[in-house]
């Protein structure tokens, strides 16, 4: 199949990756008429369950990677901790339009914060370090309140630190110095005072042609995204200027698919926080309340076909269903009003707390009342 040419169904998409974003991504392709195969090192993987195929393998097994883009005419991945070398023969053999440049630069925050200041998108002042000595120089040139994060591999909240006082540089020092230096392995960022927090979604294609969804107002608990509101309750003002934002930013890194961006709404204006080169848990309202799902999207935006209308068909509130509220939901489901949407993803296992198991899309409606239903929810109380 020529580059260029559209994938079309009938044709077989390969996903990089097993989790919930595979399975979505699976379910959707399937629904549009395409066959699937995975790889994933874990069997039964919740995209496996959906895959005509899925191959068992550890993502740095080029043979395997190898394996899954001959059984395909289309490669996309699903998560960003995919090794980028693998990902770079496979773009070099195959047909994977997303690509090894951009899922290197955000696998790392130092890269991903250095390459949006380059062109001028607005980040909060920062500073790589790789040492005690000098997280000290950057917390004296930044002034605390700050973050020390560490440069790859954190999520949810995961190698993170927020230094408010001398105390907490001095811990922070501390840890940095029980291991050995690494230059430019941790990044330290200006604390950002933030009125909410929230996302723009965006796709692009090949031929330049973007779209961006509606944008979300996200709320984190212990560092998990709990929910999504959409349309957020910014002004629209605002939202125009997130979703301008988003486009720019896609054009600059020349995104091929989908890009989430994470945003901070400041008095002052929007400040980047991170990217995420594929579908994102702040999207996932999209599935129930957009005419074209962010899922749907990927497939469009990486097989050549013309992007999918991003219209919002309905006010929506995303909440994410944790291991912890597995018993709850399935206790509560019988009782629950007509316009929430459930959808479990299939991990194996008993349900770990903070572990994402799955989502509920309420419809329509105030989205404070929606919010306060999930609470009830999962407080056990009445619904």
């Amino acid at each position: 199949m020529m580059p260029g040419s559209p994938v079309l169904p009938g044709s077989t998409v390969g996903i990089l990756g097993g989790g919930q974003l595979g399975r979505m991504i699976a379910l959707e392709a399937r629904r549009m008429g395409y066959e699937v195969v995975c790889l994933d090192p874990a069997p039964g993987s919740p995209c496996g369950q959906i895959a005509r195929e899925q191959i068992v393998a550890p993502f740095d097994d080029v043979d395997a990677a190898r394996r899954l883009g001959q059984a395909s005419d289309l490669i996309v991945y699903e998560f960003e901790n995919i090794p980028y070398r693998v990902v770079e023969v496979l773009e070099q053999e195959f047909r994977l339009p997303q690509g090894s440049r951009i899922l290197r630069i955000s696998q790392h925050r130092g890269r991903e914060k250095t390459a949006l200041a380059e062109v001028g998108f607005p980040v909060a002042p920062f500073r790589l370090v790789g040492d005690a000595a000098g997280l000290r120089r950057a917390v004296q040139e930044l002034g605390l309140p700050c973050v020390l994060k560490t440069c790859a591999g954190g999520y949810d909240g995961k190698g993170q630190m927020v230094l408010n006082a001398s105390a907490d540089l001095e811990e922070a020092a501390a840890e940095l110095d029980a291991v050995p230096a690494l230059t430019g392995e941790w990044i330290v960022e200006k604390f950002v005072f933030f009125l909410c927090e929230a996302s723009v979604i965006v796709a692009r294609q090949e031929t330049g042609q973007t779209a961006t969804y509606p944008i979300g107002e996200n709320s984190h608990r212990e560092n998990i995204l709990h929910s999504t509101v959409v349309p957020a309750r910014i002004d629209g003002e605002l939202q125009a200027k997130a979703e301008a934002l988003g486009a720019d930013i896609a054009d600059a890194l020349g995104l091929i698919g989908l890009m989430a961006i994470e945003l901070f709404v400041t008095p002052d204006g929007l400040v980047v926080n991170e990217l995420a080169p594929r579908p994102h848990n702040s999207g996932h309202y999209s599935w129930d309340a957009s005419a074209t799902s962010q899922f749907e999207q990927l497939i469009r935006a990486t097989g050549g076909l013309p992007l999918g209308s991003t219209r919002l068909l309905t006010p929506v509130v995303m909440v994410n269903v944790l291991g912890e509220h597995v018993p709850a939901v399935l206790r509560g489901m019988p009782h629950f009003p007509d316009n929430v949407k459930v959808h479990l993803y299939g991990k194996r296992g008993a349900p770990a707390a903070r572990r994402k198991m799955g989502h509920l899309n309420v419809l329509g409606g105030d989205p404070d009342a929606a919010l306060n239903w999930a609470d009830r929810l999962y407080q056990g109380r009445a619904i």
